[in-house]
């Protein structure tokens, strides 16, 4: 129940923490901005957690000799599918930004498990299994995306609905490329966790990775550092600098859990955790969330969600 529940909350940190970093985009005027303070914060953060419980945060140069090349790609791929989500929104709307990453976190995560990818422990496909996916996305289409076509089809018929589909494609195979690039992150960050003896480690070296990487864009490509600048004042919020520190926990949760409990199941669990968590910011408004009545579909959905885990952990 303890990993269940921690799963949980590391899905529920995410909502919480993209608010935040929205929050603290309106202010910097740029994403890559926002989330490079994002990753700096929580790379400080997890750089003092990592020496008060493991004392160090070199890394034995055995490792980089004797271990895949590919266990330092976490806070990459990470980087890539938050980038992926930013550019999307424009082009695809809030709905199918959200719905199409956790499609591909969902796809990705179940194959990890059923080839044993990236050495993580296998776990075979079932009928169970099978079914509980089928009910999860039904669950998830039902929280997410369904009261949203069912407003539109309130106001107004679709025009050209097959050459708007057609269009936008290429975009949508793009959202759900992002979110397998997120649940491929977490089995890297899991098995880099599993070698170096602490998830926090691992974590550590994740966003360092990431903030290395968001460094260059903004100060080389993009040139837009200096914006930092505009968040800080004395009628500025505080915690609009706490996002680094919520993703931190989320990366520390993905990598301590998934060596115990397979990708996809951790996986299944955190984004339930998302969806519940945003089903509250939009219904009381909070952290400056647009306000919005849950519907009875989207409390189907989420009997659907939960009933799909159960199934999915019986397994």
């Amino acid at each position: 129940m303890f990993y269940f529940l921690f799963a949980l909350a590391a899905g529920i940190v995410v909502p919480i923490q993209t608010a935040v970093n929205s929050r603290l985009r309106s202010y910097v005027l740029s994403p890559f901005v926002a989330s490079f303070v994002s990753f700096s914060v929580g790379t400080i953060f997890l750089f003092f957690i990592t020496l008060f419980t493991k004392h160090t945060v070199l890394i034995h140069p055995s490792i980089f000799i004797e271990e895949p090349g590919w266990i330092w790609l976490g806070g990459l791929l990470g980087l890539i599918g938050l980038t992926a989500n930013i550019l999307l929104f424009p082009v695809l709307g809030g709905v199918q930004t959200v719905v199409l990453p956790i499609m591909g976190q969902i796809i990705m995560s179940i194959m990890i498990d059923h080839f044993g990818l990236f050495q993580a422990s296998m776990h075979h496909l079932t009928l169970l299994r099978c079914a509980g996916l089928l009910i999860l996305v039904a669950g998830v289409v039902m929280v997410i995306a369904l009261p949203e076509w069912l407003r539109k089809r309130k106001q107004q018929a679709y025009m050209d609905f097959e050459e708007d589909t057609k269009s936008k494609l290429p975009f949508q195979i793009t959202g759900i490329a992002g979110g397998m690039l997120m649940a491929t992150q977490s089995a890297i960050n899991g098995k880099l966790g599993s070698i170096l003896a602490s998830p926090v480690h691992a974590a550590f070296v994740s966003f360092l990775v990431g903030t290395i990487f968001l460094f260059i864009i903004v100060t080389i490509i993009r040139k837009e550092i200096t914006q930092i600048r505009f968040a800080i004042g004395k009628y500025k919020p505080k915690w609009i600098w706490i996002g680094g520190i919520l993703g931190s926990f989320f990366v520390f949760g993905m990598s301590y859990l998934v060596p115990i409990m397979g990708t996809g199941l951790v996986v299944i669990i955190c984004l339930s955790g998302q969806i519940i968590c945003s089903i509250l910011l939009d219904s009381f408004g909070w952290i400056g969330a647009k306000q919005k009545k849950v519907t009875g579909v989207q409390y189907l959905g989420l009997a659907f969600i939960f009933l799909a885990i159960v199934l999915i952990r019986m397994n």
